[in-house]
């Protein structure tokens, strides 16, 4: 680009800049658009991304004309720097938004049958009516444990008795709850 076609540059983007010039901003589009999007496809852009970048580079252009100072540089090299920028914000909102498509926590949830939901009301209602039958010290362990989310430190430090103890009381619900479960065949 020799110095006289970058002052035609630098006079068009005054006259977007200053009047908002339509036949200006065509004749820099016309330009500068192929060549912005030849540039991406050189940088390993899809072709549909390169596009939408180049268009997101002119309107900058359109809008914020009144930004480009010739004396600091080129039209070409201001506008080449904005796509530069443009591009390597869009890669790293790519590389932020990654998602693993194969995690468990991403998949949609089986909806529950009616006969599914029956089955699973019965086995809550049966240990429901075990969890009853336990000796209250130990139904608040379990309780605490899951119910609450404690952690059996936690719960011997609220309880104040001996972390052994403590886990020596879920063992022993965990162990009759099993007996009475296998019993009513649930």
């Amino acid at each position: 680009m020799d110095a006289e076609e970058k002052q035609r540059f630098a006079a068009l983007a005054r006259a977007v800049a200053e009047r908002r010039d339509q036949e200006a901003f065509t004749v820099l589009f016309d330009y500068f658009a192929p060549r912005l999007k030849s540039w991406l496809l050189r940088q390993r852009m899809s072709s549909g991304e390169a596009e939408e970048l180049v268009q997101e580079v002119m309107i900058v252009l359109w809008h914020k004309a009144e930004l480009y100072d010739p004396a600091r540089s080129s039209l070409s090299t201001w506008l080449f720097r904005i796509a530069r920028n443009r591009r390597i914000d869009l890669q790293r909102r790519a590389k932020a938004r990654t998602l693993d498509q194969a995690d468990p926590a991403l998949q949609p949830v089986a909806e529950s049958g009616a006969d599914e939901i029956l089955v699973n009301d019965d086995r809550d209602a049966h240990i429901r009516a075990a969890v009853s039958r336990l000796p209250e010290e130990q139904r608040e362990m379990l309780r605490a444990a899951f119910f609450l989310g404690q952690s059996h430190s936690q719960i011997a430090e609220a309880t104040g008795l001996p972390l052994g103890t403590v886990k020596s009381r879920i063992r022993l619900a965990f162990g009759k709850l099993r007996k009475v479960l296998e019993a009513e065949g649930a």
